[in-house]
């Protein structure tokens, strides 16, 4: 199997546009893994880079850290350019009503969120094609 994750902290090089590099690795993928927290519903790029999965129908697979699906909101759409917040709230519509895996920080096993994610995303790229 021909895999080949990217997580921007690991795979981005100093030099490389952001959004540009960003929005390529997703326009390539075949499996997203979209991890929610507390806070995801603030970030720009967060919302962004959902968006793009949304929008480019590609197989997301949601991690809700320390947060319920229904919980993903855009409440303080100000800091967000008008253009962009329906695409982001029709983003997380899509995210909420998507099956996922549930992690309580407090009383979770990361080790078996990470078995579990991966077994998950192991399934998916096989189902999918042999490469991602």
């Amino acid at each position: 199997m021909n895999v080949r994750p990217f997580l921007d902290a690991k795979t981005m090089n100093p030099g490389d546009k952001m959004l540009e590099t960003i929005d390529g690795a997703i326009a390539r993928c075949k499996v997203a893994v979209a991890i929610f927290s507390p806070r995801y519903c603030e970030s720009y790029f967060c919302l962004h880079e959902l968006s793009l999965m949304v929008e480019t129908n590609k197989k997301i697979i949601p991690i809700f850290c320390d947060i319920k699906p229904s919980d993903l909101l855009l409440e303080d759409f100000k800091n967000f350019p008008p253009n962009e917040v329906e695409r982001f709230r029709r983003a997380l519509r899509e995210a909420r009503y998507t099956v996922g895996l549930s992690y309580n920080s407090l009383n979770g096993n990361w080790s078996d969120l990470i078995t579990n994610a991966s077994d998950i995303i192991i399934k998916n790229v096989w189902q999918e094609g042999p490469q991602i």
